[in-house]
This record gives C-alpha cells, sequence and structure tokens, in this order.
C-alpha cells in the first residue's frame, strides 16, 4: 500500500460531529463546519454534514471549488477575508463571507448585483486576539454601510479567539460580544442571523453551563476532526482523537553514533535532537520530513523517540530494533500536523468506513497527539 498515507476513518468524524452538535444544540448553538484543515476533502465535508452540522466554512477558495466540484450544495461561508482578485469566485461558489473592509464589501455588493443575486455578509470584530476583525467602536457605522448597499445582507457578527494570541474566550468575552450585536441592531434597525461566538477553543464556554447570551453559531474544526479542546490538548468526552492517522514508511535502521552537542553548528538541529549521554542509538529512517507534515505535531509510538528531521527524512530513536525496512509506522497528529500532512501532495488519502467501537474512550486528560522532544 502506498506511503505516505493518512488513514481517515469517516465514521468516527461523523460520530464526533453528531456528538458535538448534539450537545450544542441543547444550549442553542448550532455548528458551521471548518474544512480548511482537510482541504477541503469532500468525503470528510460530507461525514461533517450527515453529522448534523448546518453549513460548511472555508478560507481557500481552490478548497470550496472542490466541494462544488464534488457536488457539495450546502451553504459555504468563507471565513477568510476576500481577497479582491477573487471577488467574482467568492460570488460565485459561496453563500456568505466573513469581512471587515469596506472596499472589499462594496466590490461583494457590484458583483453580486451583476449576477443578480445577494451575498451574504458576517463582519469580524476584533474582541482581542489581534489578528482579523473591526474594532467594536467602528462596528456600528460599518454595519450601517453595510444595510444600505444593494446586493448584500448584513447576516450578522463574529469574533475570534485562541488563533494569534492563544487567549481562551470566557463568559465575559461572550457577554460583550452578545452586547455589541444588540447594540448595533438597535442602531442600524436590523436582525443578526448569525452571532458566531468563535471556534474550538469556545467548546468549553458553551459546554459549561454558562449563559449564551446572543451566541448562536461556532465554526468547529479542530473539535470535530481530533476530538480535542486546541487550547489545552484534552480530548473532548465521548469524541474520538483517532479519525485520522499519518502512516510512513522504514527505509534504513541500524545504530549510529550521536554527535556532541558542542559539535552542532545549527540552533535549529539543536533544538529538534535530543542528544543521550551514551554515545550511541538504535534508530530507525522514515520516508516522511518537513516537506510532508509538522514533524513536531506527530506522536511518537511507545518506546520511540524524534531525534530530528530534514525536509524528506524522520528520524527516531528507539530501545529496541522491532520494525524492518519496508515496515510501516503509525502516527496521530496535531491540527498543524494534519493539516500540513492533508497538503502536502505526495501523501496519499486512504478513507476507512469501517465502524468504530459503540463508545468513544473516555477522556483521560490531554489527548496523546503531541509530541514531547
Amino acid at each position: 500500500m502506498s506511503t505516505p498515507r493518512i488513514e481517515v476513518h469517516l465514521n468516527k468524524i461523523h460520530h464526533n460531529a453528531q456528538t458535538i452538535v448534539g450537545r450544542l444544540k441543547a444550549r442553542g448553538i448550532s455548528v458551521t463546519a471548518v474544512t480548511k484543515a482537510v482541504c477541503g476533502h469532500p468525503s470528510i465535508a460530507q461525514a461533517m454534514l450527515d453529522g448534523g452540522v448546518i453549513g460548511l466554512a472555508e478560507a481557500r477558495l481552490s478548497n470550496v471549488r472542490k466541494l462544488r466540484k464534488a457536488g457539495i450544495k450546502c451553504s459555504i461561508t468563507l471565513i477568510r477575508t476576500p481577497m479582491l482578485s477573487q471577488i467574482d469566485q467568492v460570488i460565485q461558489f459561496c453563500e456568505a463571507s466573513y469581512n471587515t473592509e469596506m472596499p472589499v464589501i462594496a466590490a461583494l455588493a457590484a458583483a453580486a448585483t451583476r449576477k443578480d443575486t445577494v451575498h451574504g455578509i458576517i463582519l469580524m470584530v476584533e474582541m482581542g486576539d489581534l489578528r482579523e476583525g473591526i474594532m467594536p467602536e467602528d462596528l456600528c457605522a460599518i454595519a450601517q454601510q453595510v444595510v444600505d448597499l444593494p446586493g448584500v445582507a448584513l447576516k450578522g457578527i463574529g469574533a475570534n479567539y485562541a488563533c494569534l494570541s492563544g487567549t481562551a474566550p470566557n463568559a465575559a468575552e461572550m457577554e460583550a460580544l452578545s452586547d455589541l450585536a444588540n447594540d448595533t441592531e438597535a442602531q442600524c434597525g436590523t436582525f443578526f442571523q448569525t452571532v458566531s461566538g468563535g471556534n474550538s477553543a469556545n467548546l468549553p464556554w458553551a459546554l459549561d453551563g454558562h449563559p449564551i447570551c446572543r451566541i448562536n453559531d461556532l465554526r468547529l474544526g479542530e473539535a470535530i476532526l481530533l476530538g480535542v479542546d486546541p487550547v489545552s490538548g484534552d480530548q473532548i468526552d465521548g469524541t474520538y482523537t483517532d479519525a485520522f492517522t499519518l502512516v510512513a514508511e522504514v527505509i534504513e535502521t541500524g545504530s549510529k553514533p550521536f554527535p556532541l552537542l558542542n559539535s552542532i553548528c545549527d540552533p535549529v538541529f539543536k533544538r529538534l535532537h535530543l542528544v543521550p549521554k551514551s554515545g550511541q542509538s538504535e534508530r530507525m529512517i522514515l520516508a516522511i520530513g518537513h516537506q510532508d507534515t509538522d514533524v513536531l505535531g506527530l506522536s511518537m509510538p511507545p518506546d520511540n523517540r524524534l531525534l530530528g528531521a530534514t525536509s524528506d527524512h524522520l528520524v527516531i530513536g528507539t530501545r529496541q530494533l522491532a520494525q524492518k525496512v519496508g515496515s510501516e509506522m503509525r502516527f496521530q497528529m496535531n491540527y498543524s500536523a494534519l493539516m500540513n500532512a492533508m497538503s502536502a501532495p505526495d501523501v496519499k488519502t486512504k478513507l476507512l468506513r469501517d465502524n468504530p467501537s459503540p463508545r468513544a474512550p473516555v477522556s483521560e486528560g490531554q489527548a496523546n497527539n503531541l509530541v514531547s522532544i
């Protein structure tokens, strides 16, 4: 079988989506599934849709085109601010988009008018993550401009948390976003269909019994795909953390001496390597590297440790050489490793539709999907 490859358990993704959607639905919150980490893979997107999400969200039009070509007809929202160079394609392929710039919104309105359609606009508000977003004090004025434009409809507002800043959202921040929604509606005389509280980092807040205020949507990718809270790394109760497995082939085994630490010049090389006290190491080299995935986001099988990697080699130290040349090793991935592997041209995807065990594993703290070196 071809390596490297990612084995995808579609039923586990479906289970994770269904589990999370059910819990949030009881709180009055719907789920929009984010497919950017899997490059808009249609079968994975369909598993999420079958699990009950209300629509899909993407950051790249190339992925949206892939979904549409495969026959995905649900609502797709572009969650990265549209590029002016792609306005016509945004109108063609997406029902709505998240926006922060009036020149972009005006271009969307003009393109939608030419196509005799109406494009949904969700305004992204800066609430402390310091990535994209309109400053709260400017929101009402911009919202009024959107309301006055033909060809677009102001559908709501949203915010990001724990993307750039790494700070998890809390109840006070969700209340502040809700207050902004209420104030903007009152001043603009409109009603927001969507108040999107954020991403997978919002799940602890959403499931902890806090009042949800106006928040009625979360944009979830990592939580569904990997079954973990992206801030803490903890497994989400009742979900699977092994829906994706990276498989790589062993191309060399044996014992080699370790270089002395003071003889290593490259600081990056030092940081990515363990240098034990002994001068010899049993090691394996696998045919995968930085061009294929984020090697620091791979879990190491028991009794193995990451020694380092280059563009196309992964070097693993082991207590005993149980693997032979030509054998396969399997790794769980964190979000970064998954995203890189799914987009790597030499990493193939194998879809599995096997039935998972009746009950997902019970959370016992942090999920084993982060490498420690």
